[in-house]
């Protein structure tokens, strides 16, 4: 059973991005989209005007929620063989709800892809507004980095933070 991170998030935030569960790479580094080919860190700067890919993991994390952004995870615990969301089986939640009880700012929940998206039966539950955006994975390459971006922009307005 693979164990996923704890929530970089703090009280005042807006946004709450949620994957499905970190990549082999997220988990052997022990920080959030540390494969070098995901775009999460990359399109968030853009959208902030940072330039997050030259920062240190915790520069990242602290500039991010300094600026009303939290991220976590759908899954808490699961199997998996490889990093493919399809791969995962035996996933356990993490608690959404006490989290979001945490977090009397939260306007927009989104979800970064498919997998996570299925939580959104629960997340549409919690008082904020719940979006599925495009993930940022590798495995996800049908839409162009442009077009991710797009659609990650709508969701930061949305949130207040651009």
């Amino acid at each position: 059973m693979l164990q996923g991170l704890p929530p970089a998030v703090r009280g005042d935030c807006r946004l709450l991005v949620l994957g499905s569960f970190p990549s082999i790479a997220s988990l052997r580094a022990q920080q959030y989209y540390a494969h070098p080919r995901n775009q999460f860190w990359r399109i968030v700067g853009d959208l902030f005007g940072l330039d997050l890919m030259r920062q240190p993991y915790a520069q990242r994390i602290e500039a991010v929620c300094e600026r009303g952004l939290g991220i976590w995870d759908v899954y808490a615990h699961c199997r998996r063989e490889g990093s493919l969301d399809s791969a995962i089986t035996e996933a356990l939640p993490n608690d959404l709800p006490a989290l979001v009880a945490r977090l009397p700012l939260l306007q927009v929940i989104a979800h970064n892809g498919g997998e996570a998206a299925r939580a959104m039966r629960i997340t549409r539950s919690l008082g904020a507004e719940v979006r599925r955006l495009p993930s940022t994975s590798p495995a996800h390459a049908s839409w162009s980095l442009e077009r991710k971006r797009a659609a990650w922009r709508e969701a930061f307005i949305a949130a207040n933070l651009i």
